[in-house]
């Protein structure tokens, strides 16, 4: 596990409600590529269900951290790619039973016109990095 530095309100920054603006470490930097809401057999798991999906991609990025031997206390960064930002609040409640509310990320979130393939509603990818 890595050590983090949160610095959720750097002076003259209006303070965050849903990420952190700077998250710094030292160590081994791990990418892990936008992940979508599919099953250990590539099929979509909850079609047109927002909530579902962003369950699904969050256990797929902590199998995808934990290959690196990483964690969700070790990421540093969250991208959310949306085909509609109604679905934020979904993804916000599956990102907060895998990560401490309280040590958020920083993160950006985007609105797309489409993803990969039609009926997938997000993708996110995370950036981490873990003690040497």
């Amino acid at each position: 596990m890595s050590r983090l530095t949160h610095i959720p309100a750097p002076d003259g920054v209006a303070p965050a409600t849903a990420y952190t603006h700077v998250v710094m470490g030292t160590g081994r930097f791990v990418a892990v590529s936008g992940q979508l809401a599919l099953d250990e057999r590539g099929e979509l798991v909850g079609p047109g269900d927002p909530a579902a999906q962003a369950r699904q991609v969050f256990e797929n990025l902590r199998r995808c951290l934990a290959a690196a031997g990483a964690g969700f206390d070790d990421v540093v960064k969250l991208t959310y790619y949306v085909t509609d930002m109604a679905f934020m609040p979904a993804v916000r409640e599956a990102r907060d039973a895998f990560l401490d509310p309280a040590r958020l990320p920083a993160a950006s979130a985007v609105q797309v016109a489409a993803l990969v393939s039609p009926g997938f509603l997000m993708e996110i990818e995370a950036f981490a990095v873990l003690s040497r």
